[in-house]
C-alpha cells in the first residue's frame, strides 16, 4: 500500500534526515559507522541483497532512538524488518551503553530473532563497534524448569487454580500434545523431563523437542509467586534466575508480549532497566496486554486455594468455605452477560465476602512476628500463600467500587462469547474482569522515560496509523498537549501486489448470516478451489464454519482437504506446503501464523469480514465507551479489528516476489458497505474484481503454468 500519512505534526518525509544525532548521543556515537553501512554488513553476511525499504526503516529507527521520539513503522512482508530494527538497536546499545528490549508476539519470531537474526547482526557489525554486543532471552518464570521441584523440594502438583498474568499468554505456542507426546503417559513425560533436566543448559521449555503436555510441565515448574527466591537451596543453578542475570547484563534483551503485559500492569522488576523498547508484531500488543490483565473467579478456584491453605498451611478455612458456597449460589443464578454498571449488588457482596475471607486466611498463613525462619523453606506453605494471595487480589479487584476502568461479565460453558474457558474447573460459572482500555497502561508503564519503536507488516489501517497509535497510548489529531511525540511511516514492500495478486469480492452472494456455511458459499468455494487445483488456504471466522466447509469440499472435490484440529498446526502447515494439491482450512491461528511461499498457496479464501462477535464483552464495552465520548464505536473498534485481520489474512497470499494468486472474500459487504473502502485500504493493494469468471480464469492459468 502507499505510504500512510503520519499522525503527528512531524512529517514522515523527515525520515530522510532521521539519522541526525541528538546532542546527548553525539559524543558516544562519534566514529561509529552509520546504520546504512552496518546494515549492508549484516545483509552481506546473510547473503542478501540491498532493500531500500529496509534501509529507510533502519534510518528511521536510529533517528527515533536518538531523538527520543516514538516511531510506528509499517514494513511489508519481504522488507526484512527484523534487521531493519536490530542493526540500529545493536548500534545504539553498544555505543551508548543503553539497553534495548525487543519483544515479539509469537514463539516462531522470537526463535528467529534470538537464534538467527540477532546473533548474525551482532557478529556482522561487531568489528565496527567499540565492543562486541551481548544478547539475552527472557521469558516468564513458568517457562523454565525448577530444579528444586524436580529434586522433590515441592509437594506433588495441584490442579491449576489460576492463570497468572502472562504465565499462560503463550498457550497457543504450546498446543495440547499429540502424537508421541500425547501417547505417552503423564509419568513417562515427567521421566523424560527429569532426564532432560540433566542435559539442558537453559531449562527453557521451548528447547524441548518434541514438547510435553501442560500438565506434565507443571510437575517440573513453578510460578514466580511460588518460587522461594533467595532462600532456594538451588539458587546458584536456578534457570530463571540465570536468565534474569543475563538480561541485566545484556545490551539487547529479547522477550515476548506476555512479559510486556505483566510489566504494563505495573509489576516491578519484570524487565531489566532499558531505554529503548522495540515491539515487533506490534499489531498484537494491545490484545496481549489485555489478556495479561484479565482475571476470573470461580468456585473451583476458591476451593482449590482453601484446600492448599489447609493442606500446606495448617489453617482452618471455615469462612472461606462459607464464602465459596455463597458465591457459587449467586454466580450460578447470574445471566451470562456483561455488567456495564458493575457487579449486581448480590454478586458484589458475595465477592467481597470471598475477598475478606481470603484476607483472613492470608494473615493466618504469614509467619508469626519474631518467629525463627526454618532452615529449610516450606515450599508447600509458599504454594498456599501464592494461591490465596491471587484469590484475594482477584476478589478485591472485582468487589471494588465501579470506576469504569474494568469490564465485568459472567460466563458459563457453551454460551457463545460468554463461554467459560476449557481448563480445570470446566463446567463452573465464572466472573471475569478485563481492562476497558490498555493504552494508558502501555503509555505509563512501558513508554515513560523510554523510546518506543512499534513495527509490523500491518499497522496502517484505512490508510492511517491513528487507530493503532491510540492503542499504544500515543495521541492522534486533537489529543492533549501531553501526548508523547511520535511519527508514523510505511516503508513499503518489495512486492508488486497489483501485478502479483487479485482481490475478488463475491458481490453476488447473500450477506453472511448465522449459518456456519450456506449452500451459496459452498458452491462458491467449490468453484474457486476446483479452478485452483487445490492450493487453497481457507480462513474462516469460526471453527464450525471451517469444519462445515472442509467436510463439504471432501465430498464434492477430489483434492486433499486438511482442517485445523486434525493434527497439530505445524504438522498441518507442513503437509499443506509439501503438496500443492492440498487445501488447509482453519480459524484465527491460520489468519496470522502461516508463511507458505510458492505454488502451494495460490488461493486464500476468507468466508466473511472478521468483525468481533456482537456479544464479545470487552470489545462491545470498548465500542460503547467510544460512542459515549462522541466517537464512532463501530469504526474505532469493530471495523478496526476486522481491518487488521483482513490485512493479516490477505497477506498470506504473497510471501515472495514470484508468488501469484487470488484472495477471495465471500462477503459482499466488502464491496457494497460504506466501510468497505476503509477495509480494502487496509489490505495489500491487489487488483480488484467482483467477477468470479475473472478470478477462476486467473487461477486456471496459474495451474497451467505449473
Amino acid at each position: 500500500m502507499p505510504p500512510a500519512p503520519p499522525a503527528s505534526p512531524r512529517s514522515a518525509d523527515d525520515t530522510a534526515e532521521a539519522d541526525a544525532v541528538a546532542p546527548r548521543d553525539a559524543a558516544t556515537l562519534a566514529g561509529v559507522p552509520d546504520v546504512d553501512t552496518l546494515l549492508d554488513l549484516a545483509v552481506g553476511r546473510l547473503g542478501g541483497a540491498r532493500r531500500d525499504g529496509q534501509h529507510a526503516m533502519a534510518r528511521a529507527v536510529a533517528g527515533s532512538i536518538h531523538e527520543g521520539e516514538h516511531l510506528v513503522v509499517q514494513a511489508g512482508t519481504g522488507t526484512g524488518k527484523s534487521l531493519g530494527y536490530l542493526v540500529p538497536a545493536v548500534r545504539h546499545a553498544v555505543a551508548t551503553d543503553e539497553r534495548v528490549v525487543v519483544s515479539t508476539a509469537t514463539l516462531a519470531l522470537q526463535r528467529q530473532v534470538i537464534t538467527r537474526d540477532l546473533p548474525l547482526v551482532a557478529e556482522a557489525v561487531g568489528d565496527e563497534l567499540p565492543r562486541p554486543a551481548t544478547i539475552a532471552l527472557l521469558k516468564g518464570w513458568h517457562n523454565y524448569l525448577c530444579l528444586h521441584k524436580i529434586a522433590g523440594g515441592y509437594p506433588s502438583d495441584e490442579p491449576t487454580l489460576f492463570d497468572l498474568p502472562g504465565e499462560s499468554a503463550g498457550a497457543a505456542d504450546h498446543p495440547p500434545a499429540r502424537g508421541d507426546a500425547g501417547a505417552a503417559s503423564l509419568g513417562e513425560q515427567v521421566v523424560r523431563l527429569r532426564e532432560w533436566a540433566q542435559e539442558t543448559g537453559t531449562g527453557d521449555r521451548d528447547d524441548l523437542v518434541p514438547g510435553v503436555s501442560d500438565k506434565a510441565w507443571r510437575q517440573v515448574s513453578v510460578t514466580a509467586l511460588e518460587c522461594l527466591g533467595q532462600r532456594c537451596p538451588l539458587l546458584a543453578e536456578c534457570f530463571p534466575e540465570r536468565a534474569r542475570a543475563s538480561a541485566r547484563e545484556a545490551d539487547v534483551v529479547v522477550t515476548n508480549h506476555a512479559m510486556l503485559g505483566i510489566a504494563a500492569m505495573g509489576s516491578p522488576g519484570v524487565l531489566p532497566e532499558h531505554d529503548v523498547l522495540v515491539v515487533d508484531e506490534a499489531h498484537e500488543l494491545a490484545d496481549r496486554v489485555t489478556a495479561a490483565a484479565t482475571v476470573d473467579l470461580s468456585v473451583p478456584a476458591i476451593e482449590g486455594a482453601a484446600r492448599l491453605a489447609r493442606r500446606h498451611g495448617g489453617v482452618t478455612t471455615e469462612a472461606l468455605d462459607a464464602a465459596s458456597a455463597a458465591f457459587g449460589t449467586v454466580v450460578g443464578a447470574l445471566p451470562a452477560e456483561r455488567f456495564p454498571e458493575g457487579l449486581p449488588e448480590g454478586a458484589r457482596t458475595a465477592v467481597a465476602a470471598v475477598r475478606d475471607a481470603a484476607r483472613e486466611v492470608l494473615t493466618r498463613l504469614k509467619p508469626e512476628t519474631g518467629a525463627t525462619k526454618p532452615a529449610t523453606p516450606d515450599t508447600g506453605l509458599k504454594m498456599a500463600q501464592s494461591a490465596v494471595l491471587q484469590l484475594f487480589e482477584v476478589a478485591e479487584r472485582m468487589a471494588a467500587d465501579p470506576t469504569g476502568h474494568d469490564v465485568l461479565w459472567c460466563s458459563r460453558p457453551g454460551e457463545g462469547a460468554w463461554s467459560s474457558p476449557d481448563r480445570f474447573g470446566e463446567g463452573a460459572s465464572r466472573l471475569h474482569a478485563a481492562p476497558l482500555g490498555v493504552s494508558g497502561l502501555i503509555r505509563t508503564h512501558l513508554l515513560t522515560e523510554r523510546t518506543g519503536v512499534f513495527t509490523s507488516a500491518t499497522l496502517a489501517l484505512g490508510g492511517t496509523f491513528d487507530a493503532v497509535a491510540r492503542t499504544f497510548g500515543l495521541g492522534g489529531p486533537g489529543t492533549d498537549d501531553d501526548s508523547p511525540p511520535w511519527r508514523g511511516m510505511d516503508v513499503g514492500s518489495p512486492f508488486d501486489y497489483a501485478r502479483q495478486g487479485i482481490l475478488y469480492v463475491a458481490k453476488h452472494l447473500p450477506t453472511p448470516g448465522r449459518e456456519a456455511a450456506t449452500e451459496h458459499q459452498l458452491d462458491e468455494i467449490a468453484a474457486l478451489v476446483e479452478a485452483a487445483g487445490g492450493r487453497t488456504l481457507g480462513l474462516f471466522s469460526s471453527r464450525r464454519a471451517a469444519v462445515a466447509a472442509a467436510e463439504a469440499m471432501r465430498e464434492r472435490l477430489d483434492v486433499p482437504v486438511l482442517c485445523q484440529g486434525d493434527d497439530q498446526l505445524p504438522t498441518l502447515v507442513r503437509q499443506f506446503a509439501e503438496d500443492p494439491a492440498t487445501c488447509l482450512f482453519g480459524t484465527l491461528s491460520l489468519w496470522q501464523g502461516v508463511d507458505v511461499p510458492g505454488p502451494s498457496c495460490q488461493l486464500v479464501l476468507i468466508d466473511r469480514i472478521p468483525f468481533p462477535r456482537p456479544d464479545d464483552p470487552v470489545r462491545s464495552a470498548r465500542a460503547r465507551a467510544v460512542e459515549a465520548a462522541g466517537g464512532n464505536g463501530f469504526m474505532q473498534v469493530s471495523a478496526t479489528h476486522a481491518a487488521l485481520l483482513l490485512a493479516q489474512g490477505a497477506g498470506r497470499l504473497v510471501r515472495s516476489t514470484s508468488d501469484r494468486g487470488v484472495v477471495a472474500v465471500l462477503d459482499p459487504r466488502l464491496a457494497t458497505a460504506r466501510y468497505g473502502t476503509f477495509l480494502t485500504r487496509s489490505m495489500p493493494e491487489f487488483w480488484q474484481t467482483t467477477d468470479r469468471d475473472v478470478a477462476t480464469a486467473a487461477l486456471r492459468r496459474l495451474v497451467a503454468l505449473g
